[in-house]
């Protein structure tokens, strides 16, 4: 583990930062999806019906700030509060302790809305994955904390409610998962748990993979991989146990493929995509085409994706693309990033 004083030094020392990610181009077209309704997988993207002035005033384009080590350290941990507070919750009916969602410079944390315990009696095998991961993902959180020290920032507001007004129903209803009147509660069976973590699994190892290259420091990339390779192992078992339990229930198989549909519209436009240099349809659910088995998530390389800090917020805020977002969905007020760049979704 990373001694926190060193950590503090190594990030004082690092002068010479990674440049921001280059701004992508705004979509001309692009009006923001509602949530919550099928549009969400329509595809359709309707123009901005606001009226242009004939001669509008331009404005200054802002200068990006550097994007240091410790920034994306405190992306990660944003995420790890997320996925720790999930977990816990299934598990133990409990979250993180106050003490572990602070800043260190005595900010409290934020709220968590929603959880709890999920019966596992029926279904212990899944019981004994949820407990492992829980215990990791609360493992990551003092990790980053730890690293970061006194720059590490406060849980942000949490929303992981499985009621009708709650992010995972909102998540459900707009992949159409569910029907725009019914609700998703992960929290209600093994099987309704699994397709909660597959939600935020995939996303967690592609935005470690899109950040590890932000990285200057080899200490804090050699930690980052050591998370992301967890954070693969995780995916691999929400996704071959949702696999097999799909074999006898179809329905689960076809809810992972409309989750990743999702994903993939939530992410961004397959017009920003080509711009970007990534595939309109990286992402993938448990079945292929030709309906055979996919376990891992890869391109024909056998290499996992990449997500940018965009295109990871705007699936946790539920945001559809065509204008900057800073909160939603499962972070109502925002994530709590200290750089205005991995504040927000796809830029505008």
């Amino acid at each position: 583990m990373i001694d926190p004083i060193k950590a503090i030094e190594i990030l004082a020392a690092a002068d010479a930062r990674r440049a921001a990610r280059r701004g992508f181009l705004k979509a001309a077209g692009g009006g923001a999806m509602l949530l919550g309704g099928a549009s969400l997988l329509s595809g359709c993207y309707g123009d901005y019906g606001d009226s242009v002035d004939p001669t509008p005033t331009p404005s200054p384009t802002p200068t990006p700030s550097a994007i240091t080590d410790s920034d994306v350290l405190n992306l990660a941990l944003n995420l790890e509060y997320l996925e720790a507070q999930f977990y816990l919750y299934a598990v133990n009916g409990t979250g993180l302790s106050a003490a572990q969602t602070a800043s260190g410079s005595g900010t409290a944390g934020g709220t968590v809305t929603g959880g709890a315990k999920v019966d596992f009696s029926g279904d212990p095998a899944v019981g004994a994955y949820a407990r492992e991961i829980a215990a990791d993902e609360a493992a990551h959180v003092a990790f980053l904390r730890a690293a970061l020290g006194s720059a590490a920032v406060a849980m942000p507001n949490i929303n992981i409610d499985g009621g009708a007004n709650g992010a995972f129903t909102a998540a459900a209803r707009a992949a159409g998962v569910i029907g725009s009147s019914d609700t998703f509660n992960p929290y209600a069976s093994p099987e309704n748990f699994l397709l909660g973590a597959f939600i935020f699994e995939d996303v967690g190892v592609t935005a470690y993979k899109g950040a590890a290259p932000l990285l200057s420091n080899k200490t804090y990339l050699e930690a980052a991989a050591g998370i992301l390779a967890a954070e693969a192992y995780h995916a691999g078992i929400v996704r071959t146990v949702l696999y097999a339990k799909g074999i006898s229930t179809a329905a689960l198989l076809t809810a992972t493929t409309k989750i990743s549909d999702a994903r993939d519209l939530l992410d961004g436009k397959p017009t920003d995509d080509a711009v970007r240099g990534i595939g309109a349809d990286d992402d993938q659910g448990l079945v292929d085409s030709s309906n055979a088995a996919n376990l891992v998530p890869a391109n024909g390389n056998g290499l996992a994706y990449s997500r940018s800090s965009e295109q990871v917020h705007n699936i946790v805020y539920l945001n559809a693309t065509g204008a900057n977002r800073t909160s939603g969905g499962f972070f109502p007020n925002g994530t709590n990033n200290p750089n205005a760049a991995l504040r927000v979704g796809l830029s505008s």
